[in-house]
């Protein structure tokens, strides 16, 4: 079973991602949003480095047919950047190193400010 994360603002507790997946492994890097032609509102992935980087973290959006929001947080959960993803673009980098990213709808650029705090600590099924 996939784990799944409700990923909230830490001050406010709002909910910004109703439905991230836990992406760690090779594989859910590997694959990430390729090939998917809709999200809902609510859903998306969190990405897992194991150290913040800036390579590490850096996307690319081939074989993607939407425009997606990218969230890069460091290892305290702070968002230290955040973009629209276009299909077919090379690489999407953040301006400060992130261990954390998040793929999802472009909504979620809305919900979201640099400097936010936000917690993904409790899973959802």
């Amino acid at each position: 079973m996939t784990k799944r994360r409700l990923i909230r603002k830490s001050k406010s507790k709002e909910i910004v991602l109703g439905r991230a997946k836990w992406c760690q492994s090779f594989w859910c890097h590997f694959r990430g949003l390729q090939f998917v032609r809709y999200l809902d509102d609510d859903e998306g992935l969190l990405f897992v480095t194991k150290s913040e980087s800036i390579v590490n973290v850096t996307i690319h959006m081939f074989f993607m047919f939407m425009e997606i929001a990218v969230i890069w947080l460091d290892s305290s959960g702070k968002v230290v950047d955040k973009k629209l993803a276009k299909p077919w673009r090379p690489a999407y980098a953040p301006k400060e190193a992130a261990q954390y990213y998040i793929e999802a709808p472009v909504s979620l650029l809305e919900r979201v400010e640099i400097g936010d705090i936000l917690e993904f600590d409790e899973e959802i099924d």
